[in-house]
């Protein structure tokens, strides 16, 4: 079983700044991602990182966020800049050894126990 550990998640006002970490406890995954969730929404994609290659985003987070991998630590992060309340969600760390993709969560078999971002006006 595939073990990712997340962190950083808090509480920020409007216009603050937040980074996530997910580590996760086995070798470097072909792809690692992030999603969120709101209750009664769907899982909407943040930000996906395919090994060596770059990380794409989703549509309501680009130019704010950015994505990192760091392959030592076998950790992806989240900077989280400029936050309004519409990011309010439980931020999850996923991981995939054979699809990339931040439009859909399918293929990801590996999840992280979820990390709550609260941003207040």
């Amino acid at each position: 079983q595939v073990q990712l550990v997340e962190s950083g998640g808090g509480s920020v006002q409007a216009g603050g700044s937040l980074n996530l970490s997910c580590t996760i406890a086995a070798a470097n995954m072909y792809c690692m991602a992030w999603f969120r969730q709101t209750p009664g929404k769907e899982r909407e994609g943040v930000a996906s990182f395919v090994l060596g290659g770059r990380p794409f985003y989703g549509d309501s987070v680009k130019g704010r966020f950015t994505a990192s991998r760091d392959y030592v630590k076998r950790t992806l992060y989240l900077q989280m800049n400029n936050l309004t309340t519409e990011d309010t969600a439980t931020y999850y760390c996923a991981a995939s050894s054979t699809v990339c993709r931040v439009h859909t969560d399918d293929g990801f078999p590996y999840w992280g126990q979820g990390t709550q971002v609260t941003v207040s006006s």
